[in-house]
């Protein structure tokens, strides 16, 4: 069934209002996937927080008019995907570099990220990054440890006063002693 003019026109709109704002994406090409495994590839984008549309080469490169994927747009050859976020970028090459390990009819054209054109082996670099999450807790660690190792330390005092105290009690050392002042 062939889509309309009206429908290829609202497409490109759509997609351009979308695109206007977002600066981190993905663009792939994607082969015979089952529809099982699209539906496994839109989940997982989906769950890092993503969009993902597949489209034609010629509106693609009309919706990325004036966008930061105009650059990547430039050149597309083959069956398009475009997985674009404004949220984490690395969850998105994480999600998206997982499944196409998984599943060799994804692969890689180009990427933007914080509005630049980057390329595979960029996206590869990116995915292997610690996600937001893991790069929050490990700073907290680092501003946490001093407090932790000086609350021990300090406590450590006390505890070991009162196992001197403990002991001596225990071995009767405190009796019939006299304290003159």
């Amino acid at each position: 069934m062939a889509v309309t003019k009206t429908k290829k026109i609202s497409q490109v709109e759509t997609l351009a209002i979308e695109l206007k704002d977002v600066s981190n994406g993905f663009v792939a090409e994607y082969g015979k996937l089952t529809v099982a495994q699209d539906d496994q590839l839109r989940k997982s984008i989906r769950e890092a927080g993503a969009k993902y549309r597949v489209v034609k080469n010629t509106l693609a490169k009309r919706a990325t008019v004036g966008t930061a994927f105009e650059e990547v747009a430039k050149n597309l050859k083959g069956r398009t995907s475009i997985a674009y976020t404004q949220g984490d970028v690395v969850a998105l090459a994480k999600a998206l570099t997982k499944y196409a390990k998984d599943n060799p009819e994804l692969s890689f054209k180009a990427g933007v990220v914080e509005g630049n054109a980057v390329d595979v082996k960029q996206i590869e670099v990116l995915a292997s990054l610690p996600s937001k999450d893991e790069l929050y807790s490990k700073l907290l660690f680092l501003l946490n440890a001093p407090a932790t190792r000086l609350a021990t330390a300090l406590a450590g005092v006390g505890r070991k006063m009162a196992v001197v105290i403990d002991q001596g009690v225990k071995e009767n050392k405190f009796q019939g002693e006299q304290v003159s002042a």
